[in-house]
């Protein structure tokens, strides 16, 4: 039986030149901890994620504005009873110009259903493809995972001093999709929109405020105060019902051979009130809907979460 690799393709209205210059642009899509050069025939680069994900590659064939093909020649896996899945494996981006659009096919040759990975590679390269190197193309900015070492929060903004006295809620769940996939899910607006709230107002940046409606006449408003992509999430609320002003809502996300783990702490409670218990369990409702939505493409946003 043929095995049938892992493909998808988008096409942009634009020319093939910048295709395959933001292609070779790989910190620009694919991430930032990238060491060597990616911009040349026969240059080779490693490639990690933490401690989950490292691979050296060789680009094989680079033909300018057609073709960019790279030869995985080292792979590990922290995840797969095969730690080397990947390696001699090919991915190829073939690029084809059709007067005022460009259409990329992408194929990474060597990653196929029966591959122990498959699901978590699928979706790690469709937002890495689709995503990433399509806004990349289209904007000049990607969504290139970030150096590791490097957390985005606000100057004087002390993250590690929580009120002793105060009170936390907490839930841990395991979401069978790749980090980044989450990451979206909880930042912006199409994402929380999803699984939380269709009212939302949202934009993933540092200082931003985001409004979350619930029915006419309640909403909720917070500000985004610790923003470290595909890795930790925190809002302050400064308005919504008494006893949540002043919270903090932190999600913290991990790589897991699985997929994601999700660690959520709502902090900040003055006491374990009547709302604090109605809130744990709303909490537990809508991080099903979270878990649907990055899993299936289908949440259960307010007010559909608790039927």
């Amino acid at each position: 039986m043929k095995q049938e690799d892992f493909k998808t393709s988008f096409t942009v209205d634009t020319g093939a030149q910048r295709v395959f210059e933001a292609i070779n642009n790989v910190s620009g899509w694919w991430s930032q901890n990238i060491e060597g050069s990616t911009a040349a025939l026969n240059d080779e680069f490693l490639y990690h994620y933490q401690d989950v994900h490292r691979c050296r590659i060789k680009i094989e064939l680079m033909e300018t504005n057609r073709k960019v093909v790279w030869h995985v020649l080292e792979n590990y896996f922290k995840f797969t009873k095969d730690e080397k899945e990947w390696t001699d494996t090919y991915i190829i981006f073939d690029i084809v110009e059709d007067g005022g659009t460009t259409t990329l096919n992408f194929t990474h040759q060597g990653l196929h259903p029966q591959v122990e990975c498959y699901q978590l590679c699928h979706d790690a390269w469709t937002h890495y493809i689709q995503d990433s190197l399509r806004q990349l193309i289209v904007t000049g900015q990607g969504l290139a995972t970030p150096k590791e070492e490097i957390a985005i929060q606000p100057q004087g903004e002390d993250q590690g001093s929580k009120d002793a006295g105060t009170k936390s809620i907490y839930h841990r769940l395991l979401i069978e999709t790749p980090v980044e996939i989450v990451y979206k899910a909880i930042t912006t607006a199409e994402g929380l929109a999803g699984w939380w709230t269709p009212d939302t107002i949202a934009k993933p940046e540092v200082g931003s405020i985001l409004r979350f409606g619930f029915g006419p006449s309640y909403f909720k408003t917070m500000e985004v105060i610790v923003l470290t992509p595909y890795s930790k999430v925190e809002w302050r609320c400064i308005k919504a019902l008494e006893e949540w002003i002043g919270t903090t809502l932190t999600f913290e996300l991990e790589p897991h051979q699985k997929g994601c783990l999700l660690l959520f702490h709502h902090d900040g409670w003055a006491s374990y009130s009547v709302e604090f218990a109605s809130c744990s369990f709303d909490w537990a409702l809508f991080f099903r809907s979270l878990k649907f939505f990055c899993e299936k493409g289908q949440g259960f946003p307010y007010p559909e979460f608790n039927k």
